[in-house]
């Protein structure tokens, strides 16, 4: 397998001689362990890859930052390596000129001053700074390759209206969380066409930042059962003691839950509901009748976990996705190699569509958590796509911390 892997690694790389892919980056805070730091440090430095150092395979030329902070680090990286730092997005992308320069765009949205709303909502100005990029793509008349790290927005609709423009303007779009191409511990990929019953993830972090990691790790396991996606019909978010009551009347959750946290590297000792403060659960049914729930564990369980119980096994099938910590956090590796992946092929290495369906839940979710628990009705997430067939989480070896740059 990771032969196999590597192989493929090695015959994706650009021909000796053809001009590097152009890059413009456009991030909203550029720090030390913030998602522009952990992402286009790779796309500018390299990274550890399947056990081999990865030069750069695209080249980074203009970067837009919206915000500068006293701990910035953008313009000392720009300068290191020779990135022009521009005023605006259109600036970045158009490298000073009157029209698109570059060959892809990287958006780095996360992190920031930004205030939250009242239902607990991050509001980082994804949408907004993606509008900037299509006026360019617009008055170009050309788009090129688009990543945009996480979810697309906290706003369904204008989730939507990013993913409808990349298929207006006929660009590659690729988005999400480093979590489905991590790690996992124990190794595990459902085949496709595996017939999955119900499932269970559990995470810690913050609700809505950290509940949206957990629901790509769900999604990237259960896109590949039986018959594809086919959307939610349901989203629900309950909080507080009506997260236990609804357990108990749900014996096919605890016993999920148990399997998925006993997969957790750090748990504490005793019982869960005496540990978890503020427990909360998102329930997600889905239009092809598959259940899931979400269990966020803070002070209980750490990481995000996998459970499911699959047709043929007698008991759950359940992994870690794990992430490295230490300040290296070389998980995001295999994101920035699929980021590279999109750029130089033109192509959607993995569906966008998981990642538009995710911001659709995680927004309900949120929805209903704000609404003290309602079950919303969600036929707007009919989102249907099949899944690439083959594995592509990390099954290479961890680096070692003094490897990384």
């Amino acid at each position: 397998m990771y032969r196999r892997n590597f192989l493929a690694l090695t015959a994706s790389l650009p021909i000796a001689g053809a001009p590097a892919k152009r890059i413009a980056l456009v991030i909203t805070e550029y720090r030390l362990n913030a998602h522009a730091d952990v992402i286009a440090g790779r796309l500018m430095g390299g990274y550890e890859y399947y056990g081999k150092r990865v030069a750069p395979r695209t080249l980074p030329v203009t970067m837009y930052t919206a915000q500068v902070p006293k701990n910035d680090m953008s313009r000392d990286m720009a300068a290191k390596h020779g990135v022009k730092i521009h005023s605006s997005v259109r600036e970045a992308l158009q490298a000073g000129g009157d029209k698109l320069a570059v060959d892809g765009v990287v958006l780095i949205g996360e992190h920031g001053n930004y205030p939250s709303n009242e239902k607990g909502q991050h509001l980082y100005p994804r949408h907004e700074l993606f509008q900037q990029i299509v006026e360019v793509y617009d008055s170009s008349r050309r788009a090129v390759p688009t990543f945009c790290d996480k979810h697309l927005s906290y706003s369904w609709d204008k989730a939507k209206w990013m993913y409808d423009a990349s298929r207006r303007l006929k660009f590659p779009l690729l988005a999400g969380s480093s979590i489905p191409v991590a790690w996992r511990r124990p190794e595990l990929e459902l085949p496709v066409g595996t017939k999955i019953r119900r499932s269970v993830c559990t995470f810690s972090g913050g609700k809505e930042s950290y509940g949206f990691h957990s629901l790509e790790g769900l999604q990237c396991m259960v896109e590949r059962r039986q018959g594809g996606e086919t959307g939610v019909s349901s989203v629900q978010c309950l909080d507080g003691v009506e997260v236990w009551k609804w357990t108990d009347a749900n014996p096919w959750a605890a016993k999920l839950m148990d399997a998925a946290m006993a997969r957790s590297e750090k748990r504490a000792p005793g019982n869960v509901r005496e540990k978890v403060d503020k427990p909360s659960v998102f329930l997600v049914q889905y239009r092809d009748g598959l259940e899931a729930a979400l269990y966020l564990t803070n002070g209980y369980a750490e990481g995000f976990t996998f459970a499911a119980e699959v047709e043929g096994r007698a008991e759950p099938v359940s992994t870690l996705f794990w992430l490295q910590g230490e300040r290296y956090y070389c998980h995001f590796s295999g994101l920035a190699h699929y980021i590279e992946e999109l750029i130089l092929q033109a192509k959607e290495p993995y569906p966008v569509e998981r990642t538009l369906l995710t911001t659709g839940i995680l927004a309900a979710a949120m929805d209903s958590s704000w609404q003290k628990g309602a079950k919303l009705e969600t036929p707007y997430l009919s989102v249907n796509y099949r899944p690439v067939k083959k594995s592509l989480y990390n099954q290479g070896a961890v680096p070692a911390p003094e490897k990384q740059s």
